[in-house]
């Protein structure tokens, strides 16, 4: 299993979250009208995949301000992932910046019809981000292996505060690139799409 530093660890992904930021930026400026559009009927919109990073946003991010909103004097300079918190991360985590190969199927409180409103989507989107920063800033001054964050698939299943924060950002990376790829079929030219992560080669 891994080891990382604490403080270096939460800094990553602080950059992560910010490039997942710029990302939202770029839909921004584009033409609106294409986000809600739909390469065929089996795939989502940009807007929708917005829409299902917001809801998982939603429920885990006043989870995660709970715990570390609380003070303590507990610090651990390392991280060490869990067993779950570790598969699951590298489950979801791309390994491609312009392909999403391992295909999951969302769960259904978590699919969204393509009526949304798309600047209302676009903007929570961007404000979960900077709320992401802030629970990361904050999350310096907590142990990242002694709060556990019950996972959305069954409460018997806890994840590691350091490895809930890693799952949940590379779930965004995953989404973004599909999000990148479903607006460059609807037509829009994505050169000018930042590189939300840096791959590491195996």
């Amino acid at each position: 299993m891994p080891k990382y530093k604490s403080e270096d660890l939460l800094n990553e992904l602080v950059k992560d979250v910010q490039r997942i930021k710029e990302s939202a930026q770029f839909f921004q400026s584009s033409d609106q009208t294409k986000l809600a559009y739909s390469p065929d009927k089996s795939k989502w919109s940009v807007v929708q995949i917005l829409e299902h990073l917001n809801a998982y946003n939603r429920h885990y991010l006043p989870l995660i301000e709970k715990h570390v909103s609380i003070v303590t004097h507990s610090r651990n300079p390392i991280f060490t992932p869990g067993f779950w918190g570790e598969m699951f991360t590298k489950k979801m985590k791309p390994n491609n910046v312009y392909e999403i190969k391992n295909k999951m199927k969302a769960m259904k409180a978590y699919t969204f019809p393509n009526s949304l409103h798309v600047d209302s989507v676009l903007q929570e989107f961007l404000s979960h981000q900077d709320k992401f920063t802030r629970l990361l800033e904050m999350a310096k001054g907590s142990d990242l292996n002694a709060i556990h964050i019950p996972i959305t698939l069954t409460s018997l299943v806890k994840l590691k505060l350091g490895d809930m924060f890693r799952f949940l950002i590379a779930h965004e990376q995953r989404h973004m690139i599909q999000a990148r790829n479903t607006l460059r079929e609807v037509g829009v030219t994505t050169e000018k799409f930042p590189v939300i992560l840096q791959v590491i080669p195996q």
